[in-house]
């Protein structure tokens, strides 16, 4: 075993000069041997999150057609120059699907050889070795089909994958099981509020929906960017008012939810397009809250928004970990057959 220590957040994995967090590297260790805290998975699926996707779906979009060939071969370029999945312009990356094939003796996430798991924490800090060149992933979707192997540090997060659901569907609502749970915890702090969720037909936005309902919600706003989202969240029935406004539009949005039966005293951001914030402010009621679960929000417009509209909000950012966050999430999706539609109809 090599003479460094190892550090549960996995700083004995960074090879920068200046010390860093794994997150905020340029690249990491990915060496197969493993230090006594460590887990080493073998890889068989990575989940890439949307925001990263859509980026490289636009540089590689061209005349209208996605060119999945040179999304792959980035993606390829990504890990093996940093060592882990990290989209350099986004920042973000997703996470992963695996067995378990070795874990250190010291090790306190409880797993054993053989588990299923999903990680839940990114792949933006993950140790990530590509062996198969992508060979089976077409470019042409966030759900990338791989062999390799990752490592996880004594201090990552990874939940055993249930008997009862497909693999796919556990990774996709285990990339977005923060939203909801986050959610759920603040609409627990209001007496009947009223819930918007911005991009409700999508994931982490139809489980904010669900969990908004469960949580005690009086009244809830799915809003939408177009006629197609819509009849989508109307037929899956998880919110009581379904709008169409574009969240960029900062007066559009707040009409369209105070004609919903708004101001909302919990907004939930959940677009992964830049320029929401203010919109996502207007719309909330005084003393309400802001939740901002996008990569793509800009902290600084949304806090000087704020300050400029005088709206008494309180914002907060979706770090994407709460306590119990995947197996709420999954219970969730178990209990609306709405939900796990959205979910089903999008991994087609």
């Amino acid at each position: 075993m090599r003479d460094i220590h190892s550090d549960p957040i996995g700083l004995h994995r960074v090879l920068d000069d200046a010390q860093r967090l794994p997150q905020a590297a340029d690249r990491l260790d990915t060496r197969r041997e493993l230090w006594p805290d460590e887990v080493r998975i073998r890889v068989e699926r990575l989940n890439l999150d949307a925001a990263s996707y859509r980026q490289l779906e636009r540089k590689h979009g061209g005349a209208g057609q996605v060119d999945g060939p040179a999304i792959r071969a980035e993606v390829l370029e990504i890990v093996s120059t940093r060592g882990k999945m990290q989209n350099p312009e986004t920042g973000s990356g997703g996470m992963l699907v695996g067995t378990v094939e070795e874990v250190g003796p010291d090790s306190p996430l409880g797993l054993e050889v053989g588990d299923r798991v999903a990680t839940l924490v990114s792949l933006t800090l993950t140790p990530l070795v590509i062996e198969d060149g992508l060979a089976r992933w077409d470019g042409l979707g966030e759900q990338v089909p791989c062999d390799g192997y990752a490592v996880l540090f004594g201090r990552s997060i990874a939940a055993v994958l249930p008997d009862d659901l497909p693999a796919e569907l556990s990774l996709a609502v285990m990339d977005v099981c923060g939203a909801p749970a986050l959610t759920a915890r603040v609409v627990e702090q209001y007496a009947d509020p009223v819930v918007a969720v911005i991009g409700g037909a999508g994931k982490s936005g139809s489980l904010s929906l669900a969990a908004a309902r469960a949580a005690g919600a009086k009244h809830t706003i799915g809003v939408v960017p177009h006629e197609a989202e819509a009849a989508l969240l109307r037929e899956a029935g998880i919110a009581d008012e379904v709008v169409i406004a574009d969240a960029r539009n900062p007066i559009g949005l707040r009409d369209a939810v105070t004609a919903a039966g708004g101001p909302a005293d919990v907004t939930v951001v959940c677009v992964d397009v830049p320029g929401c914030e203010g919109g996502a402010i207007l719309a909330t009621a005084d003393r309400g809250t802001v939740i901002f679960f996008s990569m793509a929000t800009s902290f600084s417009a949304a806090a000087l928004g704020a300050e400029g509209l005088a709206a008494d909000v309180t914002m907060l950012v979706g770090t994407g970990y709460t306590p119990g966050h995947a197996a709420y999430s999954l219970e969730l999706l178990r209990d609306s057959d709405g939900v796990r539609r959205l979910f089903e109809r999008r991994l087609g």
